[in-house]
């Protein structure tokens, strides 16, 4: 058995902090198909009169008011539960696959993370984000780890096939 590497240590912090991070956006899918749209509105409308955001009427507090009307008429709902529970399944069924190291699940989580990571791009050019940005970069930490982690397992079985041999 090989001795756990500060790289080994921090694959497996990742994969935590990926499979928190789809546990999260599980829950968080889960609550908006039970929160009223209106409710959502209303939070928003508080947060701009409350005055939290700036300008009532800046960039900021505009931004945050259209997305809550977006939000709440229904289409991008939709498509926001969707892509959180999709998101989350995916993230969660990939972190059980690296975690319990079935190599063939190793190249399917480089090519969605991979996917990921393009998307998260483009919604950053397109939405001008702060946030999407980090995301992908974190991601890109964490492909590169998953693809270390898939060569490393490799070489140890690959050894360990050829010691049985002999």
């Amino acid at each position: 058995m090989t001795n756990t590497t500060t790289t080994d240590k921090l694959f497996r912090v990742a994969i935590a902090i990926k499979g928190l991070d789809g546990l999260g956006q599980l829950v968080l899918g889960i609550v908006l198909i039970f929160v009223p749209p209106m409710l959502i509105t209303g939070l928003a409308n508080e947060v701009v009169t409350r005055d939290l955001l700036g300008d009532p009427n800046g960039t900021l507090s505009t931004h945050l008011e259209t997305a809550a009307h977006n939000f709440a008429d229904g289409s991008s709902r939709g498509f926001a539960i969707g892509y959180l529970l999709l998101h989350a399944v995916i993230k969660l069924g990939l972190v059980a696959a690296l975690l319990r190291k079935i190599m063939p699940l190793y190249p399917v989580a480089v090519v969605v993370l991979g996917a990921f990571v393009v998307y998260e791009v483009y919604r950053a050019v397109r939405t001008h984000s702060i946030a999407l940005p980090i995301f992908a970069a974190v991601d890109v930490v964490i492909i590169v780890l998953v693809v270390r982690e898939y060569l490393q397992l490799r070489r140890e079985r690959s050894a360990s096939a050829t010691e049985a041999h002999n």
